[in-house]
């Protein structure tokens, strides 16, 4: 599995993950809240299946000097 969540957008998944699980384990939101964990694992794997489909990215592109060292 290739990268295609970057930075800005790791973070929000993350922080967004665990806002939605434990609102759902409080039961402030039903149990639909619980996606929050397919969302959680999304940022920390830097890597969504829905990027993929559609062809997009949000990760930094590699410059020629990035791949050198």
């Amino acid at each position: 599995m290739k990268s295609n969540v970057g930075g800005i957008d790791r973070v929000l998944r993350i922080v967004a993950g665990l806002v939605l699980i434990a609102l759902a384990a409080t039961g402030q939101i039903g149990a639909w809240g619980y996606v929050g964990v397919i969302v959680l694992a999304t940022g920390l794997f830097s890597f969504c299946g829905a990027y993929t489909l559609f062809g997009l990215s949000t990760c930094p592109m590699k410059t020629e000097e990035d791949l050198k060292s």
